[in-house]
């Protein structure tokens, strides 16, 4: 058998193969068998130098024409061997679109967002408007101009977030910066009072950042809800029969109020506002500590030295603030033992509300 009858027998027999190649792997496992580095055709070719000169070119002719037949044959299977095999993938990842999809649990408000909307909601039906301020406050918006003096303990490092001045000036008060995280939403009224001129009912909720270790009862990060009135005539019963209404509204029309001297440097008289305790209605308890009482906020009417830092006649206008963590609402609505557990992202706790 010459040369060229080896060639035409291994081609038959390749094309064979290829005919009988039942997926991509074996089909390439004939290329590799017969046009690999160590396949038969391979072979043939490398004993082309043992050839007489006269008998090498129509050799290399003839197997340059099996070379050419079998990449064709291998290249018209391989189309037909992916085309099966697509059809057999998308027939197994088939989604049948008339099934009923997963069912996604319906997400909801955190309780602090819940809580700040209820507690605006109720003063928004007395008449109230939201007002808002930068959460990046200045020492004269958030100290000074609520007549806190210059040696207060709220002024220093230990209590307040100071942050950097990029501004060039130093404040006299911290030695380092006059800009700092507001510790109360209480500028946003001093903002207000600047812009407008009474009557004026605001409600001012957000952020503030004090230097507290978190424990149940204190956060270093909060959400607090303050309000204003400046208007002829106002009174300390304006003030009491505003947070009577606001506590039968939050936590029902059988709780009690009741107030306590205190003392704000913003506010003269001032006074702390207690709830009665809804565990025990009033009684004592531990939740309550034995008092039937519980610490709600805290309010006065509106010190005439903070109306002089904005312009506002004394002699003709009055008014009361007051101020409320949202998350110690939360905590004394719901029975939270730690304030804590509303920040951990426990949705074991959080779909309980």
């Amino acid at each position: 058998m010459t040369v060229i009858d080896e060639l035409h027998a291994m081609r038959d027999e390749a094309l064979a193969a290829i005919e009988q190649a039942g997926d991509l792997a074996a089909l390439d496992d004939v290329r590799v068998k017969f046009l690999g580095k160590k396949g038969s055709l391979t072979q043939i070719l490398r004993g082309l130098g043992a050839l007489p000169a006269d008998e090498r070119p129509a050799v290399g002719k003839v197997s340059n024409e099996v070379r050419a037949a079998l990449e064709a044959a291998i290249d018209a299977r391989n189309s037909e061997l992916s085309a099966v095999a697509l059809d057999a993938r998308i027939a197994a990842e088939a989604v049948d679109v008339t099934l009923p999809g997963r069912a996604h649990p319906v997400g909801t408000r955190h309780l602090i967002e819940r809580i700040t909307a209820e507690i605006s909601e109720i003063f928004i039906g007395l008449g109230y408007r939201i007002a808002e301020g930068p959460e990046v406050e200045l020492d004269y918006y958030n100290f000074t101009a609520l007549n806190t003096p210059p040696d207060h303990p709220a002024r220093s490092l230990a209590d307040t977030f100071y942050v950097k001045d990029l501004s060039g000036d130093v404040a006299a008060v911290t030695g380092e910066s006059d800009v700092l995280l507001r510790t109360h939403t209480s500028p946003v009224q001093v903002r207000t009072m600047e812009r407008e001129q009474p009557p004026i009912y605001v409600l001012a909720p957000g952020k503030v950042y004090r230097r507290d270790i978190p424990d149940p009862s204190h956060l270093p990060q909060f959400t607090q809800v303050e309000g204003l009135v400046v208007d002829e005539g106002i009174t300390f019963g304006d003030l009491k029969g505003t947070l009577e209404h606001f506590v039968c509204e939050m936590f029902g029309a059988d709780r009690r109020t009741r107030f306590r001297p205190h003392f704000f440097p913003f506010t003269e008289p001032s006074a702390e506002v207690d709830v009665s305790c809804g565990i025990c209605g009033g009684v004592g308890c531990r939740f309550c500590k034995g008092t039937g009482w519980l610490e709600i906020l805290g309010c006065g009417m509106v010190d005439p030295n903070v109306f002089g830092f904005v312009g506002i006649d004394t002699e003709r206008y009055t008014g009361f603030a007051f101020g409320m963590g949202v998350e110690r609402i939360a905590a004394l609505k719901y029975n939270i033992p730690d304030l804590r557990m509303l920040l951990e992202g426990d949705m074991r706790f959080l779909r309980q509300f």
